[in-house]
């Protein structure tokens, strides 16, 4: 049997889904102290295409996701301390809040992957932000943030 085909529209939408569960992922990490297996498998098997309240969550990019949440726990001490290089001394990665940590290890993760144009990650993460704080600074803050670690991370692509 055969996958169907996916437009590039759809397959775009699987992509950014998948950065989205990867942030919600390794903040469930963090705060559950459940292992990245456990986690990964909860969000496969529940969360993707699941129907919540009437309302159907988009099915992501599993590659992705494994890919972005496999590496930002297996290179979470590296990604951690370039974040910390990107901010400011006076806030370190242990004082910011835990979603903006989750997302930016599954950003410094994917940056690490080297599979899109950092751009298009800083782009992505950058609307995860959105998503998280609609009303607030943070994508702002997100986005500079990004920007130095993709300059450090992917210094080739700039």
């Amino acid at each position: 049997m055969t996958e169907p085909k996916l437009s590039g529209n759809q397959k775009r939408k699987m992509r950014s889904a998948a950065r989205l569960y990867a942030v919600q992922a390794l903040y469930q990490m963090e705060m559950s102290d459940h292992t990245v297996d456990r986690v990964k498998r909860e969000f496969l098997d529940h969360r993707f295409g699941a129907v919540v309240d009437g309302e159907e969550w988009i099915d992501g990019d599993v590659d992705l996701f494994r890919a972005v949440i496999e590496r930002a726990v297996n290179y979470q001490a590296p990604i951690d301390q370039m974040t910390d290089r990107a901010l400011v001394a006076k806030w370190p990665i242990a004082r910011i809040d835990p979603t903006l940590r989750a997302l930016f290890r599954a950003a410094g993760a994917e940056f690490g992957l080297k599979d899109a144009p950092p751009k298009v990650v800083i782009t992505e993460y950058v609307d995860v932000a959105r998503a998280f704080f609609p009303e607030g600074r943070e994508p702002s803050f997100v986005n500079a943030v990004l920007d130095h670690m993709a300059r450090e991370a992917v210094p080739d692509a700039f």
